[in-house]
C-alpha cells in the first residue's frame, strides 16, 4: 500500500477526504460531508432546514489515475428542505444524485467520444456502451440539441440513407455560408420539412433567399409552401446523374443492336462513358476515342454530357435559357425513350437550372458532408438511435462563424 496522498486530486466543494486505499487494481477514496457547510437541497440547491438522516454511502466512480481505476465512497445526508416541502437527497457539487459518475469522468467520456467509436471508449473505461452512448447523447443534447435558426440565408438539402440498400433515410439541413449542419431529422418527406420550417419565425423564413436541393418534390413542395420568396436551386451533380442513366441506356440499346466486330467495341464501355475523360487510363482514352468513332447515337449522348455542364457556367438568366434550349433541341434528335423522359424533367425543373445564374451554388459542399458522415456510421456500426446519429453530424459539423456573412453568390 503508498503512502504518497491524492488528496489533491479530489478538490471537491463541500466534503473532505477521510481517506485513501491505493493498491494496484486501483484507489478507494473515503469521502464525507464537510460539517462546516450548511447541506444543499439536491434538486432547488437551496439551504436545508435540518438534517433528516445521515450515514448513507454510495460507490462513485472517477478519473482514471493513470490505467487504474478511482472509486469514491461518499457519504452523504438526507435534509428537510422548506421550498420543496419534502425530504431530499444532499446535493454534491461532483455527481448528480442518481448518477453513479463524477460530473469531470462524464466529460472526459463525451470529449473521447468525438473522436473514437463508443466501443472503443467502454472498453478503455471498462464501462457498459449503454452507459457510454447515454452520457455522449446527453451531452450532445445540451450542445447541438436546440435548433439555431439565426442568421440562415442559403441553405442546401440531402437525404441519407441510415443503413446501406435502407430505405429509412434522414434529411440533413446544411447553412450554406457557414458549412453548419443546421437540422437533421428522420424521413425525408413532406412532414419532415414541415418539421423543419415549424421552428422557424415568420422573420427567419422570410430571410432564407435560396435553397440548394435535388429534383425531390416533397422538399420542392414545403419549400415553396413555407418560404415562396427563397429561389430553389438544382443541383448539376444531380442532374448529370440523371443524364448519366440515358447514357447508360443508350449504350445497352445500342449493345442490342450492334453485331460482328462492332458488338466488342461496344459492350462493356459503360465505364467509358460515365467517366470524366480526364479520370481516364491512356488505353481507356484510346478505346473511348474508337468507340465514338465508330457509334453515332454514343457520340451524340457523350458529347451532350460535357455540353450539359456547360449551361452552370452562364451568369445571365437568359444567355443560360438559350443554352438549354439549344442542348435540348440537339437530344431530341436521340430516338431514345429515356431521353424523351429526361428532357421532360428539364422542362419541368427548368426554373431550378436558370436560377443558378443567380445563386451558384449546389448540393456538391452536402455531398461531402454526407461522405464524411458515412464514416461516422461506418465507425459507428450504424445508429439504432436516429436522434442520437443527427446530434453526431451536427457535432461534427458546427461550422465557421466566420463564414457567416454574405458570399459573392448573389451575382
Amino acid at each position: 500500500m503508498s503512502s504518497l496522498s491524492i488528496t489533491s486530486y479530489f478538490p471537491f466543494a463541500r466534503v473532505k477526504v477521510m481517506s485513501q486505499s491505493v493498491h494496484d487494481g486501483g484507489a478507494l477514496i473515503q469521502v464525507q460531508p464537510d460539517r462546516r457547510w450548511r447541506p444543499l437541497c439536491h434538486d432547488c440547491r437551496s439551504p436545508a432546514g435540518t438534517i433528516h438522516s445521515q450515514g448513507h454511502r454510495r460507490m462513485i466512480r472517477d478519473l482514471n489515475l493513470a490505467d487504474r481505476q478511482v472509486w469514491l465512497q461518499v457519504g452523504y445526508r438526507k435534509v428537510w428542505c422548506p421550498r420543496c416541502g419534502k425530504t431530499r437527497v444532499e446535493h454534491l457539487s461532483f455527481c448528480d444524485s442518481p448518477q453513479r459518475l463524477t460530473h469531470r469522468l462524464r466529460r472526459y467520456v463525451y470529449d473521447l467520444c468525438r473522436l473514437l467509436p463508443v466501443t472503443d471508449v467502454a472498453e478503455h473505461l471498462d464501462l457498459d456502451p449503454k452507459t457510454v452512448t447515454a452520457i455522449d447523447k446527453e451531452f450532445l443534447q445540451q450542445e447541438f440539441g436546440p435548433t439555431d435558426y439565426e442568421g440562415l440565408r442559403v441553405l442546401a438539402m440531402d437525404e441519407i440513407a441510415l443503413k446501406k440498400g435502407s430505405r429509412d433515410f434522414i434529411t440533413v439541413v446544411l447553412d450554406y455560408d457557414s458549412g453548419r449542419v443546421v437540422w437533421t431529422g428522420e424521413g425525408h418527406d413532406k412532414e419532415t420539412l414541415d418539421r423543419f420550417f415549424a421552428g422557424m419565425t415568420a422573420g427567419q423564413k422570410a430571410a432564407l433567399q435560396a435553397v440548394a436541393l435535388d429534383m425531390w418534390d416533397p422538399y420542392i413542395n414545403r419549400i415553396q409552401h413555407h418560404c415562396p420568396q427563397a429561389l430553389i436551386v438544382f443541383d448539376l451533380f444531380h442532374l448529370v446523374k440523371g443524364y448519366s442513366f440515358v447514357i447508360d441506356e443508350v449504350r445497352r440499346e445500342e449493345v442490342r443492336k450492334a453485331v460482328g466486330p462492332m458488338k466488342p467495341v461496344v459492350k462493356g464501355s459503360r465505364y467509358l462513358l460515365l467517366k470524366n475523360r480526364e479520370n481516364l487510363r491512356p488505353d481507356q482514352a484510346d478505346r473511348l476515342d474508337e468507340l465514338l468513332k465508330l457509334n453515332e447515337n454514343l457520340n451524340r449522348v457523350y458529347v451532350l454530357k460535357d455540353q450539359f455542364k456547360v449551361i452552370y457556367h452562364y451568369k445571365r438568366r437568359l444567355a443560360a435559357k438559350a443554352a438549354l434550349d439549344g442542348w435540348i433541341a440537339m437530344a431530341e434528335r436521340i430516338d431514345n425513350y429515356h431521353m424523351v423522359q429526361f428532357i421532360k424533367t428539364l422542362r419541368r425543373f427548368e426554373y431550378g437550372i436558370l436560377n443558378h445564374c443567380q445563386f451558384p451554388i449546389g448540393t456538391s459542399r452536402l455531398e461531402g458532408v454526407n461522405n464524411k458522415i458515412k464514416v461516422i456510421k461506418r465507425k459507428a456500426y450504424g445508429f439504432h438511435d436516429p436522434v442520437y446519429f443527427g446530434l453526431k453530424i451536427k457535432q461534427a459539423f458546427p461550422g465557421d462563424a466566420k463564414e457567416r456573412t454574405t458570399t459573392n453568390c448573389l451575382g
